[in-house]
């Protein structure tokens, strides 16, 4: 199992204006996919833009231990895929640290293989509850050999001889366990069907049929999508530019919408309808947000953001955007202590299972530094104040979560106080240039190395 690294506090403190231009990496869910399809495909795949953040980098080593060629060239990454239900062995543990996303849909993707695959993961992942995707694969087949209590990491599975397709329901909005199961029927024959009640991001959908998948997707009268996917089909290498990611740019726009007098642009941010809550979110708040330069690439649409400083008013966010946004209510609930009257947050008990409770994570940080928000089972409603007028002047325990560290650096730019983090080593698995790019706009961070 993967050891935590040493703990490194890191303050933040009332910022001047914030202005100039950043480009956030490249969205993690778009490179997950990147890799595991890369590796899993005939040919060669060329990716561009790809996050270079642990988590991802951890997907890209799985697969090289299961066959594929994986490797850096210059601004590219180069990946010769297995084949389509070619992948091997694994002689180890696939081991993925923090990466949720990453041991998710590994998790799916193995789950149909005639192997033994053992996942471990660090003290934050193995906390994570794992049953939602192997329910759905116990009924394809696989065997769970070992698994704490809970579904919990490590996790030693066992897959059939020959897998049986299955139509499955997703129990709760969850693009991780739509993919986990499109993921094992690749390699099972036949037809498997996911039935997805609540539409949630559609990046697998989309680049499975960009990799010459025989996948097919139909919205029934009730709105309920219904994904089929034909098994044991060729999946051909491709040319991938990975857009930048919105729940990576939440951060800096939320940093300029809340220090006065801020003007930025945040270049190459992917626009999909799927990914997009907290930007209409902000702007019905009255967040002065002007998407830029509107282009397709690699099949997905991505814009330049332009983000000025902005008098937010306090809204009620309906419970089914949640899955257009379930990454981003941490700093929106920071956005939401800036702002005039309540902000109502709904729909939020997929937050209970993230990296850490997040719902109780956000409120514990907010109600520190003097935010006055009330917790419900899966609510949160923050009573901001205009100016950060008395806030701040806390230490908020990240939990090992990156967005809560990062949520938290970004308050403490606008607050009267300065606000600290008990750690910000975890910020390298999703976004190893957060504080260079912060700095470059003006952010007042800096981190503390804990005394040994």
């Amino acid at each position: 199992m993967t050891d935590n690294p040493r703990p490194r506090a890191a303050t933040s403190r009332k910022s001047s204006a914030l202005s100039g231009r950043g480009r956030v990496p490249g969205d993690k869910s778009i490179s997950h996919r990147a890799f595991m399809f890369g590796g899993l495909a005939a040919g060669e795949t060329r990716v561009t833009g790809l996050l270079q953040g642990e988590d991802v980098l951890r997907t890209g080593e799985a697969m090289k231990a299961m066959g594929a060629r994986v490797e850096r060239q210059g601004a590219a990454w180069i990946i010769q895929g297995t084949g389509n239900g070619c992948l091997l062995e694994p002689e180890g543990p696939l081991d993925f640290g923090n990466a949720g996303t990453g041991v998710r849909l590994t998790i799916g993707l193995v789950g149909t293989y005639d192997m033994t695959t053992r996942f471990v993961g660090d003290t934050s992942l193995s906390r994570r509850p794992m049953g939602r995707v192997l329910d759905p694969l116990r009924q394809m087949g696989t065997q769970v050999v070992e698994a704490q209590a809970g579904d919990r990491l490590p996790i030693t599975l066992r897959g059939p001889k020959h897998a049986a397709p299955i139509t499955y329901r997703v129990p709760m909005p969850s693009a991780q366990v739509k993919s986990a199961v499109l993921l094992a029927g690749l390699n099972t024959p036949g037809v498997t069907t996911v039935v997805e009640p609540v539409m949630t991001r559609d990046h697998t959908e989309k680049m499975l049929l960009g990799f010459g998948a025989a996948l097919e997707v139909k919205t029934d009268p009730e709105g309920v999508r219904h994904i089929r996917l034909e098994g044991q089909g060729t999946l051909k290498g491709q040319e991938i530019a990975v857009p930048g990611d919105p729940s990576s740019a939440a951060f800096p726009l939320v940093a300029t919408l809340i220090v006065p007098g801020s003007d930025v642009v945040i270049e190459n941010v992917l626009m999909n309808p799927t990914r997009t809550g907290l930007i209409l979110t902000l702007q019905e708040m009255g967040a002065d947000i002007e998407p830029m330069n509107r282009r397709a690439s690699g099949g997905e649409e991505v814009a330049d953001l332009r983000v000025r400083s902005s008098h937010l008013k306090g809204v009620a966010v309906p419970a089914e955007r949640a899955p257009f946004m379930i990454d981003e209510y941490p700093v929106l609930a920071v956005a939401a202590s800036f702002a005039e009257g309540e902000t109502l947050m709904q729909g939020l008990e997929e937050l209970r299972v993230k990296e850490s409770d997040r719902l109780a994570a956000v409120a514990a940080g907010l109600k520190a530094n003097g935010v006055d928000c009330t917790e419900g089972e899966a609510t949160l409603a923050v009573r901001g104040r205009p100016e950060g007028k008395g806030l701040g002047g806390a230490t908020v325990e990240t939990h090992l979560d990156h967005r809560i560290a990062m949520s938290f650096l970004v308050m403490g730019l606008a607050t009267e106080k300065p606000v600290t983090i008990d750690d910000e080593t975890m910020i390298a698995t999703s976004f190893p240039e957060f504080m260079a790019l912060m700095r470059g706009l003006g952010a007042e961070i800096e981190t503390v190395e804990e005394a040994v």
